[in-house]
Formats: C-alpha cells, sequence, structure tokens
C-alpha cells in the first residue's frame, strides 16, 4: 500500500475515533416540568402548590422525574450538600419577576444562570427563603423593596441555605 494513502487512512480513523470519544449517548435537552395540584416536595411531602414563593427543581441523571422542592432553601441545600453524589443534569427555579409569590406557577428558568436575593422578608414554605430571577434588575428592585442582597447561583454558600426555617434566630419561641 502506497505510504501516503496508508498514513492517510491512519489520520482518517484516528479522527473518526477521536470524534466518538467525544460523543455519548444522544442526551436529550433537560427541561423543566411544570408542577401540579399534586406534585409534592421531595423533601417532606409538602404539597408545593399550597404554598408561597419560589419552587425548585433537580433532574438527576437516569431519573426519570426531578425531585420537586418547595422552595430554593431546600434545594440549594441537596445541591450544595457535600454528600451528593448523583449527577445532576438540571437545576430550574422559577423566576419570581414574573410568577406571582403567593401562587407561583410556570416561569422556569435554569438555576445557574438566575440571580438570587438572600435575606430578604418575604417568606416561601418554611420560613426565609431565597428569591430567584431571570434579570438582575428584578433581583436588585425585589431586594430594594423587601431587603436582602443579590447574589449569583455560585456566590450561594452552605451556610446560607441552612434548613430551621428560621427557628434557631427566634427569641420568642
Amino acid at each position: 500500500m502506497n505510504p501516503v494513502r496508508r498514513t492517510l487512512i491512519l489520520a482518517t480513523l484516528a479522527a473518526t475515533a477521536l470524534a466518538a470519544c467525544g460523543k455519548s449517548e444522544t442526551q436529550t435537552a433537560v427541561v423543566p416540568l411544570e408542577i401540579s395540584q399534586g406534585t409534592s416536595c421531595a423533601l417532606d411531602g409538602m404539597l408545593l402548590a399550597d404554598y408561597p414563593g419560589p419552587k425548585a427543581q433537580i433532574h438527576y441523571a437516569g431519573q426519570a422525574e426531578p425531585d420537586f422542592f418547595c422552595d430554593t432553601m431546600e434545594m440549594f441545600n441537596i445541591y450544595l450538600n457535600p454528600e451528593q453524589v448523583r449527577a445532576v443534569h438540571g437545576l430550574f427555579v422559577q423566576d419570581m419577576g414574573k410568577a406571582d409569590w403567593d401562587d407561583p406557577r410556570d416561569h422556569w428558568i435554569d438555576a445557574k444562570n438566575a440571580f438570587y436575593v438572600h435575606g430578604s422578608k418575604r417568606h416561601g414554605s418554611m420560613g426565609p427563603t431565597i428569591a430567584s430571577f431571570a434579570l438582575e434588575n428584578d433581583a436588585v428592585k425585589f431586594a430594594a423593596d423587601y431587603g436582602g442582597k443579590v447574589y449569583r447561583f455560585a456566590d450561594i454558600t452552605r451556610d446560607m441555605v441552612v434548613l430551621d426555617g428560621g427557628a434557631i434566630h427566634d427569641s420568642n419561641m
């Protein structure tokens, strides 16, 4: 066989093999699912539709349905937990710049691209929550109206998402 032709064939085979290495099985895009009247929280079984404030969902690899959370605090607490070893394929929160705080429906956004307000006077299902927004301007306006500070996803830390509902700081108990 001609050495040039042989080199060309080997180069083609190598390129094909490398291209195949970068591809896995066909992966479909992860899209958020809407909550229904019967959608319950993965942590405590509470019905999401019964409570105010932003909801969240985590889509795990190998799991057909996402885990839903009646509060963004719960989603962050689970996601930031160091024992969390399941592969996450999608994180979604509601855009509270569009959703009704008291009866949030639809308006799902990618959690990692959202803006968050931590420390506001607005409460979610279990007390203090982290409000989620698609637009920074909406988050800034919310913080001006209800208090709190604006953060990006990567800036939310474990100590900000304690699931005590604020009870640990309640001196009236």
